[in-house]
Parts: C-alpha cells; structure tokens; sequence
C-alpha cells in the first residue's frame, strides 16, 4: 500500500483493521510501530479485538508429561491448534510450575521449588510471584477470580486444627485469613469455587448442600436452597458475565448415576431443571469416571458449561444458547497410553490483565 494512503488512514479505521487480525499476527506488529505497541495498554481496542478476533477463545490441557507445553482446543474454530505460550519472559524461579486456576487471561502456577505462586499473563507478559503465607502450606480448593480492579486468589489451608481460609487481594498485594468452613466443603479438589453474587459457591459432601464465601469480608453462608432429590454428586458452575448459577448433578441411587441433569438458580431462589444429559452420552460418561465422582469438575467457558474427568482426555460440554450437548474429541498429539492427570481451563486472552 502507499504509505501516504496508509499514514492519512482514520486511526478508528486503522484499529479496526487491526483488531482484526489473529491475536499472534498483532502480537508480532508492536515492534513496528510504537502506536501499534500502545494498543496493547489499550481497553477499548483490547475489547474489540477479544470480541472479533477468532483467536480469543480456547480450552487448555495441562497434564504433568506434556510439562510447559499446553495442548490448546480453537473453541471458536473448533479445532486443535499447535500454538505455544510464551513462557520466555517468566522469572528463573519459574523453572518448574504447576498450573493451578486461570481467570481473565491470568493463570495462577504454584512453584514448588521457592514455596510461592506465580500470577501471569503471558500475552501481556506481565507476572509476579506471591510468596506463601507460610511454610510448609498445604492448600486446596484454590480459585482464581478477576475482579474489576485486579485479582484475588482463595485456598482452605487445614494445617492447623481447624481449616483456614487465605485470601490474596492484587490491590494490596497481602494475604488474609479467614475462618474455614466445617465440615470440609466438597471430597473433590481438582474442582474450583463458582464465583456468583461477590461470592465463591461451594457444594458439601452429602447430605448435600450450598455454601459460599464472601470474598469481601471473608463471611461464610449455607444458603437456604432445597437441593435437586437423588443425588449422587453435585458440580457448581457460574457464568460471571450474564450473572447466573448454574448445578450439574447425577441422579441415582446408592451412589450409582443413572441420568446427570443441568440446573440453573432462577429468581425465586430454587432450583430449575434445564436439560438432562442423553442417555448414550451419559452412558459414555459414566463409564469414563467408573462411577468415582471425586475426579468430575465442572467450569464456566465462553457459553459453555465444561463437564470434566481427571482420568480422561475429553470434554463434555453444555451450549447454553443452543441447549445441546456434544464432546470434543481428544487431542490428537496426546499419546494413548495417558490414563490420568487430565486438567482442563477455560483460556480467553486479555492483553491488558495485569498480573
């Protein structure tokens, strides 16, 4: 093009242009242009570019034998996609992480070899380590949750004799503590709080129950909601943006799942049935986690309620707006003889969450 059309180009029209290229192809203009380079730090052209770009939304693998590397579901193309993250800006006390929860674009890694966490974004390359509270620190039950001014990170710690609850506020950049809740929340840890109302939701082992954390003023509620009959296990979601909450549970008797259904908390306070799980497809499930609940997590992606299984490499999901269930097949380059250790995490890049 000639570079007088181009320089006398509407700077509305040149970012929309921008915007619209694929996430990497923007990425690799900032050292072109300092121009370029400022859009990063950008909200309103970040948030253009998020909602147009099809390179803005994807469901990530972590499993311990693929250390570093993060197969990425296209959850907008639907497709596999061989990208890789750049780690290369993250401290030399980053050598070996374990990812934990991500949020926002920020994901949250614990590095066992200096006893802290590190908050990243790794397409707006900023990251900080977070020391532990205390050591050793035995946690469980982290969350993850971006607030409109930074970030907190919530665990349960139940070093002492009773459970405590930790809190990382970003804007203070301190922990606090907090009573725990009794008796333990929920007998499955690969599962993270649904962050609804100001608030992190919780289910309890049977008899089964709602609880929630007050993110705020570190309060504990068992919210008075009749839970669904026959149960056999219980998964919150939340979708933060339309503000809703959602339950997936099996039904069954003694402990065996013969349906899984779909609830949503609807005005009233109750529990509405949304949809019920097919029933070739819940067969399927139910013969992937043999029944051993404890490895099904559940989570909140792009209009998608994530059905998960630590012991497999698929996902089952819910399209809300379609009301229709599908899987998304296994990453081609995982090797079959993975059995376990299968995490998945909703990944939507946003280049100006800053960690």
């Amino acid at each position: 093009m000639d570079p007088e059309i181009w320089s006398k180009l509407p700077s509305e029209l040149l970012e929309y242009i921008l915007s619209i290229l694929p996430l990497k192809t923007f990425l690799n203009l900032r050292s072109t242009c300092k121009h370029f380079k400022s859009l990063v730090f950008c909200p309103s052209f970040i948030s253009k570019h998020s909602s147009d770009s099809p390179f803005s939304s994807f469901l990530l693998l972590s499993h311990p034998h693929c250390y570093s590397h993060f197969p990425l579901y296209d959850s907008i193309l639907g497709t596999w996609r061989n990208l890789a993250l750049p780690f290369s800006f993250l401290p030399p006390c980053a050598s070996q992480f374990n990812l934990l929860s991500s949020s926002n674009g920020l994901f949250c890694f614990s590095l066992p070899n200096s006893f802290s966490f590190l908050v990243c974004n790794v397409f707006g390359k900023s990251a900080r380590v977070i020391q532990f509270p205390f050591f050793p620190f035995a946690f469980e039950l982290l969350s993850l949750v971006s607030t409109p001014d930074g970030y907190k990170i919530f665990m349960l710690c139940s070093k002492f004799s009773s459970s405590y609850a930790f809190v990382y506020d970003s804007k203070v950049h301190s922990w606090r503590r907090y009573d725990g809740f009794q008796p333990l929340l929920i007998d499955n840890f690969h599962q993270e709080g649904a962050y609804f109302n100001g608030s992190l939701h919780f289910t309890t082992p049977e008899p089964f129950s709602v609880v929630c954390f007050d993110l705020e003023n570190g309060k504990w509620e068992t919210l008075n909601i009749e839970m669904p009959g026959e149960l056999t296990f219980v998964r919150l979601v939340s979708d933060t943006d339309e503000g809703k909450l959602y339950l997936v549970g099996g039904i069954g008797r003694n402990g065996i799942s013969r349906s899984m259904r779909l609830w949503e908390l609807g005005n009233g306070g109750n529990w509405e049935e949304m949809e019920r799980l097919p029933e070739l497809m819940c067969r399927k499930f139910m013969s992937v986690c043999y029944h051993n609940y404890e490895h099904v997590y559940c989570f909140w992606h792009q209009g998608m309620i994530c059905v998960c299984c630590h012991t497999w490499p698929e996902i089952l999901y819910y399209k809300v707006s379609r009301r229709t269930w599908h899987w998304i097949p296994k990453c081609p380059s995982l090797p079959d003889k993975w059995s376990c250790g299968f995490r998945w995490f909703s990944f939507v890049p946003e280049l100006y969450a800053l960690a």
